[in-house]
């Protein structure tokens, strides 16, 4: 059974999301701060394989919790909060998020998020083979990236990201398209969720090598992956 992790202050809260997802076949474990959720990641008896976490919380809120656990856990994690400002979302995108969602919202909503991340990452999920492109190599069966034999550290969704350019490499890819391949969801109004995960993957490939393949942007229609000349 998939185990998710709730973590958020609010118990009322976690108590409906639980009983939700619970109904939904899941199993599902509550955490009231960002303390409790990191050790629970970290107890590999009780690590989830998605997490829900509130950007609100008392102590170490959900940002430094999420800034946190990405330098060791590439599980997925939706951020749920009410502070649904765009520049929120950017903020908690940019530190490793996959999704991102405002309070109040429908438990439909988030339980289409969760089992969109969730396919993302099954293991079977990607099941083309071993793909080559200059120095980047992408493992879709293991879900691994590396540059020069060397692995990148990619959250779920910036692998998906990158296995969908790279999949369509030297073709314009438009945001639609990758947030459907990529996020798994449709693309939104004023939705950039894209283009922080772009933001990120480039700077990660930048910094693995200069001779990664770069990702150009075509403004206002979408991206192409290139890779960098011999």
């Amino acid at each position: 059974m998939t185990r998710i992790l709730i973590a958020d202050d609010d118990r009322e809260l976690c108590q409906l999301l639980s009983a939700y997802l619970q109904r939904e076949g899941f199993a599902v474990d509550l955490a009231h701060d960002g303390d409790e959720a990191l050790a629970r990641l970290h107890n590999a008896a009780q690590r989830p394989e998605l997490l829900i976490l509130d950007v609100m919380m008392p102590g170490r809120d959900g940002l430094e919790t999420l800034r946190d656990l990405r330098m060791k856990h590439r599980l997925p994690v939706i951020m749920l909060s009410a502070r649904g400002e765009p520049v929120d979302r950017v903020i908690g995108l940019e530190l490793g998020a996959d999704d991102y969602l405002s309070k109040p919202c429908l438990p439909r909503e988030l339980l289409a998020r969760v089992r969109a991340q969730l396919r993302r990452h099954a293991p079977n999920a990607a099941a083309a083979g071993e793909l080559q492109l200059g120095t980047l190599k992408l493992l879709p069966g293991e879900r691994r990236a590396l540059i020069e034999e060397q692995e990148l550290s990619l959250t779920g969704a910036e692998f998906q990201l990158l296995l969908a350019l790279a999949q369509r490499a030297g073709e314009l890819v438009d945001k639609a398209a990758l947030t459907r391949l990529a996020l798994g969801r449709e693309l939104e109004r004023y939705d950039r969720s894209i283009d922080v995960h772009v933001s990120r993957l480039r700077h990660k490939l930048a910094e693995a090598s200069a001779q990664s393949p770069r990702i150009d942007s075509v403004r206002g229609a979408g991206y192409v992956l290139v890779a960098a000349a011999p």
